[in-house]
Order: structure tokens, then C-alpha cells, then sequence
């Protein structure tokens, strides 16, 4: 059994293994690395002899730790010999163990959106669709609250309903957004677990938008992700990620940036208080929106053209259109739960 894993700004690590009665054996670990003094790498090897084919990452990276010593190791870490040994064992897997499509859905209206994306999410937990990239046409405005927050706390609606735009409540938690239709960037991923399998909740925000962190880059925008979920630059932030995992074992991961935000009307309608401000060194919501357009000077098609071919590059990403059975159980989820205002006021 093969695994490789590639140090993010380092070296590549690969371990090559047997598994005999769910026990690791005939461990050989190698790489592009440095490490002195050389004995270490047989006894890093060593440590892994006999351990549980089920044991945690943790325990494989204590195990490794232990063994090194004093040894100097450049280019990798324990963590990174602990996550090639979960590839050989087939219980983690890389972007190139998976083949991506990009689903096509055209323009919907919020509802729609909201059910697609968990749709889409089951679909592929109960293995229907393989792992897919989406990124949302907004048929109308809308105002986006994550699952856990206070519709009356954070939407006035009043201002809502003056911007002609819908209230919705998506399943993944975080702050809540507006978008209008050609102002914003939204994408999701839905990915099997085994891709963020031994990555802490926060490093898998980072891990899964380090593509597009690499794409808007290339376009010339300073990008960063600061953690826990935001995409920013110097010039101030872009956008915001969110997560929901699945019992099936899907991972939905969606991000909403901004290309040519209305900070007027996104401030008119979020009650952003001065306490969720506090921390962030600015006195109002609007500094903290910063367009894609004004770092790019470029549309927002160039742009999403421009994120989709970094991806594809990078990964490798076929199209496919929306089928008719995935849009009516979607719009039967939207009718049933998306536009009830139980589950839009769960949290009054």
C-alpha cells in the first residue's frame, strides 16, 4: 500500500506499507526531504511497525515524534508522515485521487439555492455523484443567515423587503451575507470526507479554498485566508467560507465573495453591531467589504473563468448540467423547507 503527501512549501513524504491482521507492517519511509542524522529514518519507520491500521492521526504522529529524537528534519514533520501512512491506508485521499465535475445549474432564486446545495451534498454522501464544484447564478437578491443565528438579530426586515430581498436560512453555520445577482462569487464543494480525513476543522477551511486563494492570486489580488474562514487581502476582505459535514460523509464547503458589493444596502439590511466590529479594527461593515472588480478591474465572468481554469488545471474538472430529477427533489425541499418560515425563524 502507497501513500505520498506533499508539505505545503515543502517536501514530498511517501510511505509504503503492508497491512497483515489490521496491523501495519514492512514500513519503508521515503522522500525529497532532509534529515540528519540518517538513522532517524529507520526508526521513524520502526515506530510505526505493529501499530493499529485504525489508529487515530494523533497517535501516528506521537508515535513518529517519539521516534525522531533529537533528529533535525527539514522539509516535513511527524504530521506529515502521520498523513501519508492515512493515504496508504486508504482512509485519507488527495485532490488527484478524485475526479471533479462542475454542475451547471443556471440561475435560481435563494430557496433553490439553498436546496440544491443540500441535495447535491446527499447525493454525493450516498455516492450518486462523484465529488462536485458549483458556483451559484443568483436569479434574485437575497439575505443568507447561517443555521445558528437570530433572524430578528441579524436581518431587519423591513430593509429586506425594500431591497427585494429574500430571507433565507442555510445548514452550514456562520455570519449571514447579501448577495444581488452579478455582485457576487458563490461556490460550493461537495467532497468526501477522506479529503480533509486528519485535518482539524479550521485547517480544512483553508485547505479546501487554497485553490482559489492560488487563483485570484495569479489575477494579481494579494489573497490570504485568515482563519477561521475568511478570504482577504490588504486592501481589506473578500469573502467568507462556511461548512456543514454530513453524517454520509460528505463535506459541503461554500464560500461567498464579493465582486462589486452595495455596502449601502448590505448595512441598510444586516444588523452588524458595533460588538461583532470590535475585533476587527474597523468602525463599519463597509471597510470590511473590499470588491473583487476594484483589485482586478475585470468582470465578473472573466473572473469566475479565471477561477474555474486554475481549478480544472489544478485537479482536473469535467461539466455537467443539472438533471431534471436533481432540480424537482431541490425544489421540493425548497417548497418544504426552505420557504418555511419554521425553519427560516428556528432561531426567532
Amino acid at each position: 500500500m502507497h501513500g505520498e503527501y506533499k508539505v505545503a512549501g515543502g517536501k514530498l513524504v511517501v510511505v509504503d506499507l503492508e497491512v497483515v491482521d489490521g496491523v501495519i507492517r514492512d514500513v519503508v519511509l521515503s522522500g525529497d526531504f532532509f534529515l540528519e542524522p540518517d538513522e532517524a529514518l529507520g526508526d521513524m519507520s520502526d515506530a510505526l511497525e505493529g501499530m493499529s491500521a485504525a489508529a487515530s492521526l494523533g497517535t501516528l504522529v506521537e508515535a513518529v515524534d517519539r521516534a525522531r529524537g533529537d533528529a533535525v528534519l527539514v522539509g516535513f514533520d511527524p504530521p506529515a508522515v502521520a498523513h501519508a501512512v492515512l493515504r496508504a491506508l486508504r482512509r485519507s485521499t488527495a485532490w488527484h485521487d478524485h475526479s471533479f465535475e462542475l454542475l451547471e445549474a443556471g440561475p435560481q432564486h435563494p430557496p433553490m439555492q439553498m436546496a440544491i446545495d443540500e441535495v447535491v451534498a446527499q447525493q454525493v454522501g450516498q455516492g450518486l455523484r462523484g465529488p462536485t464544484l458549483r458556483v451559484w447564478e443568483w436569479a434574485s437578491n437575497a439575505v443568507i443567515i447561517g443555521s445558528f443565528q437570530s433572524l430578528s438579530n441579524e436581518v431587519d426586515l423591513v430593509a429586506a423587503a425594500r431591497h427585494d430581498a429574500t430571507v433565507v436560512r442555510r445548514i452550514s453555520g456562520g455570519g449571514a451575507m447579501f448577495v444581488e445577482p452579478g455582485n457576487t462569487i458563490t461556490y460550493s464543494l461537495y467532497v468526501p470526507a477522506t479529503l480533509v480525513e486528519g485535518l482539524s476543522f479550521a485547517d480544512s477551511y483553508a485547505f479546501l479554498d487554497a485553490w482559489v486563494v492560488r487563483a485570484l492570486r495569479e489575477l494579481g489580488v494579494e489573497t490570504t485566508y485568515v482563519p477561521l474562514n475568511d478570504i482577504a487581502s490588504p486592501q481589506g476582505k473578500i469573502g467568507g467560507a462556511a461548512q456543514k459535514r454530513l453524517a454520509s460523509g460528505v463535506v459541503l464547503h461554500h464560500v461567498t465573495m464579493s465582486y462589486d458589493m452595495d455596502a449601502a444596502a448590505m448595512l441598510d439590511i444586516l444588523r452588524i453591531g458595533r460588538e461583532k466590529l470590535s475585533d476587527k479594527g474597523h468602525a463599519s461593515a463597509a471597510k470590511r467589504v473590499d470588491p473583487i472588480r476594484s483589485q482586478t478591474g475585470m468582470s465578473r465572468e472573466a473572473v469566475v473563468d479565471a477561477m474555474l481554469a486554475h481549478f480544472r488545471a489544478s485537479y482536473g474538472l469535467s461539466t455537467v448540467t443539472i438533471d431534471r430529477a436533481t432540480l424537482a427533489a431541490a425544489a421540493a425541499l425548497a417548497e418544504s423547507k426552505y420557504t418555511d418560515d419554521a425553519w427560516i425563524a428556528r432561531v426567532p
